[in-house]
């Protein structure tokens, strides 16, 4: 899985998708029927994708009016970017792409006489159905938080609203403050971004309170990219990030926001601002509809992204289980494309293309200091196994990332130009 470069995974999942992109599609006399519901990356992808093979009638359902995306919102924790940067609504899906967008909740769906139930009472019948939930909260595992208590000790792992609490809170915090992130146990969305939080915070503490820490009381023993991480924690921040692993701390057991403390198995830990991540599941809409097995994820057809507990049903992004692909908003993106042609090919008789998916994302460690990784995927065995990686190493020089970081920006925008339009 080595001796690959980022350029040679990127090249090949371009050239893939846009051979992809202009399948021969047959036309019937009457165009099936594929409602999508949720706008996230993967609901827009699906629906942005089938709509645009022009034999198929593609709705949306969304009830936000835009959407913030999760990735990059750290950024906007550090005052390095605008929430408005971040911002995208579903106009450029509707009128350039000919999707049908309802602003409406989904609140039940009828695999039986395949319709969508909307919180206003109307029921939309499908022939096709994509569902790509996002991600719930399992409040109940850490004692005293619940949704009431995340306004005041936000996750801020939606973006959005609760990303502007959180930044207010850093930035009235008094400088010497404590700022604790409480990390998630596996799997839970992206999971590179708590130690990409807390680096940022840590470039905002710098510049404007250099007395400040940060702890991240964290529910695993190891995480993911830890060593490119802790290098850069020494070079840049150096004593002004603690880790605690679960093995040191035990199990994080509760919170009081009175106080603001995190009280784990061993300890207590009194924060100015606390930042609690708790653990997740697939969106509440997959489990009323009987889409999510024990585990409270999605299990899938690797190849086609169609629900093994529900058929006539597919689910895309970070509900599903996704074997060895991060939950990740590219890796929402492949699925979504993927998952698109082989709803084309069971509605229309168009040609059936094997899957190709891929995941690709920067993680910042610092404004001019970031990492990227470049994976292939494949179905093998009845899950989705890594066949091909790039991912970037310690010890690259400053150049490097300082390009890493710059290519970072080109591949958010040229990203999100591709799911919104």
């Amino acid at each position: 899985m080595t001796g690959w470069t980022r350029r040679q995974i990127c090249g090949l999942a371009g050239g893939t998708l846009m051979a992809a992109a202009a399948p021969h599609v047959a036309r019937g006399q009457s165009q099936p029927r594929v409602v999508v519901i949720g706008g996230g990356i993967g609901g827009a992808t699906v629906a942005r994708y089938l709509a645009g093979l022009k034999t198929l009638d593609v709705t949306l359902i969304e009830p936000n009016p835009n959407h913030v995306t999760c990735f990059f919102s750290n950024l906007y924790l550090a005052g390095l970017r605008s929430l408005a940067s971040l911002t995208f609504d579903f106009e450029a899906l509707a009128e350039r792409h000919d999707v049908a967008v309802i602003q409406k909740a989904a609140t039940a769906i009828n695999p039986a006489s395949k319709t969508v139930e909307l919180q206003s009472g109307e029921r939309l019948a499908y022939d096709r159905l994509v569902v790509s939930p996002g991600i719930a909260f399992k409040f109940g595992e850490i004692g005293g938080y619940d949704e009431a208590t995340a306004e005041i000790m936000p996750h801020a792992w939606n973006a959005g609203a609760q990303s502007q609490v959180l930044r207010r809170q850093l930035e009235t915090m008094e400088d010497g403050g404590v700022f604790v992130i409480a990390a998630p146990p596996n799997p839970f969305r992206c999971p590179p971004a708590p130690y990409e939080r807390a680096s940022l915070v840590a470039y905002y503490f710098k510049q404007f309170k250099p007395k400040s820490k940060i702890l991240i009381l964290d529910a695993k023993d190891t995480f993911s990219g830890q060593e490119l991480f802790q290098d850069a924690w020494s070079r840049h921040y150096p004593g002004m990030i603690e880790w605690l692993p679960a093995q040191f701390i035990g199990k994080i057991e509760a919170v009081d926001a009175r106080s603001c403390t995190v009280m784990t198995e061993n300890e207590t830990f009194k924060a100015a601002v606390a930042n609690v991540i708790p653990a997740q599941k697939a969106g509440s809409i997959a489990e009323r509809a009987g889409l999510a097995d024990s585990t409270g994820w999605c299990p899938v057809d690797p190849a086609t992204f169609e629900s093994t507990l529900q058929p006539g049903i597919h689910v895309v992004g970070d509900a599903i289980i996704g074997g060895d692909m991060p939950k990740s908003a590219f890796s929402a993106n492949s699925q979504a494309k993927a998952c698109a042609f082989a709803v084309a090919a069971s509605l229309t008789g168009s040609p059936r293309f094997p899957p190709h998916l891929f995941n690709s994302c920067y993680t910042f460690l610092a404004p001019d200091d970031a990492f990227t990784n470049a994976i292939i995927f494949a179905p093998e065995g009845g899950g989705i196994k890594t066949v091909k990686m790039f991912i970037s190493k310690v010890g690259e020089s400053a150049e490097v990332r300082r390009r890493t970081a710059h290519q970072a920006v080109g591949w958010y925008s040229a990203f999100t130009a591709d799911v919104f339009g």
